[in-house]
C-alpha cells in the first residue's frame, strides 16, 4: 500500500511538471493532480490493455510507435473525467503523454 501511494504522489507531481512543460496540458493543483493521478491509473489498468490488444496490428506495423497514441488517448481520458484538469487536444495529450512516460521511466531507473 505504501509504494502504491507513493507512486500516486509521484505521478501527481510530474502531472503538475508536464502541465508547466506543454501548452494545452493544464492542472489546477495539487488535489486536482492527484485525483487525476488515481484516475489515470484506472484508465491504464482498464482501458488501456483493450486499446493495446485492439490495436495490434497496427502496433506492429508501426513498430510499437502507435502506443504513444494511445498512451496520449488515455491521458485525454483521463483528462475528460478529472475536473481541474484539462487537456486541450491531441497535440498536447501527445506531448503530455510522451512527457511523463519519460519521466516515469526516469524515476523507476533512478529509484527502481
Amino acid at each position: 500500500m505504501g509504494i502504491f501511494i507513493i507512486h500516486l504522489l509521484v505521478t501527481a507531481g510530474l502531472l503538475l511538471l508536464v502541465a508547466k512543460m506543454v501548452d494545452g496540458v493544464e492542472v489546477d493543483g495539487f488535489g486536482s493532480a492527484l485525483f487525476a493521478a488515481l484516475i489515470l491509473g484506472l484508465v491504464n489498468g482498464l482501458v488501456r490493455p483493450l486499446a493495446v490488444f485492439l490495436s495490434l496490428p497496427l502496433t506492429i506495423i508501426t513498430f510499437g510507435l502507435f502506443l504513444l497514441v494511445i498512451n496520449a488517448l488515455m491521458l485525454w481520458l483521463a483528462a475528460s473525467i478529472v475536473p481541474g484538469f484539462k487537456v486541450r487536444g491531441f497535440a498536447p495529450a501527445f506531448w503530455g503523454a510522451a512527457l511523463l512516460t519519460l519521466f516515469n521511466w526516469g524515476i523507476d531507473r533512478l529509484f527502481g
